[in-house]
């Protein structure tokens, strides 16, 4: 794995790896013992891949597995629009080595990247607050296979037709993410961010079901607040502001929750 050169001159490290449990495992493992970010850590194979809500993360060679550690990004209360910052790095790096695919490629709420709704990447924010506080920014994407069975349809890149190598697209990332993190710009740019991720949206103005912990709410996806949130427009028209949650075209069976 290489940075690209804009990276590399905005002082990004890299530390590559053949195989570790988890990359943000391993990145917040660096924060602890004071290594600050920003630092990527990458692995051909983790042995203990895990998604959000403590879902398992398949973790076949052939894929990219990558780690952004940051070292006080922004103010706390502001680290969950990281997601929306990586998602669109993602979106971008994709087009930019592949972009016969620029028309089939979505953003869904709040963090993972699709091709033909289709799961292609998923995106893990973790973060420890003890001083300093450190965000690590988990992107899995499927390049060369894809697990089958899971809640929501998955594809990779190959699939899509994009034969795209893990190492080629850590570099373009590597410089997307940090043009999208300067346009971020600590949170004051969340705007800009929110603007471009509803440009490439799936799902606004559609019928959805979002699975919550304890119950599923079903409605129409009206748009993002200004901190993010999901707007849901229900059929007995109260609007929902959404912080967290699986979302589902509402033709889709009701998910599976012990699915991965």
């Amino acid at each position: 794995m290489q940075l690209d050169p804009a990276a590399i001159r905005a002082g990004v490290r890299l530390e590559s790896h053949d195989a570790v449990g988890s990359t943000n495992a391993e990145a917040l493992a660096h924060a602890r013992s004071g290594t600050p970010g920003p630092l990527w850590i990458t692995a051909a194979r983790q042995s203990a891949g895990r998604g959000r809500r403590g879902r398992t993360w398949a973790s076949e060679s052939g894929n990219l597995y990558a780690t952004l550690l940051l070292t006080d990004p922004a103010p706390p209360e502001r680290a969950a629009e990281l997601s929306f910052v990586a998602a669109l790095a993602v979106h971008d790096a994709v087009i930019d080595l592949a972009p016969s695919l620029a028309a089939r490629v979505a953003l869904k709420w709040p963090n993972d990247v699709l091709i033909d709704e289709a799961k292609v990447a998923g995106i893990l924010l973790e973060s420890e607050s003890p001083e300093p506080f450190v965000v690590a920014v988990g992107i899995g994407v499927n390049c060369a296979h894809h697990p089958d069975g899971t809640t929501y349809p998955a594809t990779d890149l190959a699939a899509a037709g994009a034969r795209v190598t893990p190492a080629h697209l850590f570099a373009t990332l590597s410089r997307t993410m940090l043009v999208r993190l300067t346009q971020w710009d600590r949170g004051r740019g969340f705007a800009a961010i929110r603007g471009d991720w509803l440009a490439r949206a799936s799902g606004v103005g559609e019928p959805i079901r979002v699975a919550l912990p304890d119950r599923d709410l079903e409605g129409r996806f009206e748009t993002l607040d200004a901190a993010g949130h999901l707007i849901l427009r229900t059929g007995d028209a109260r609007v929902v502001a959404i912080a967290a949650g699986d979302v589902f075209p509402l033709r889709a069976a009701t998910p599976a929750r012990t699915s991965a």
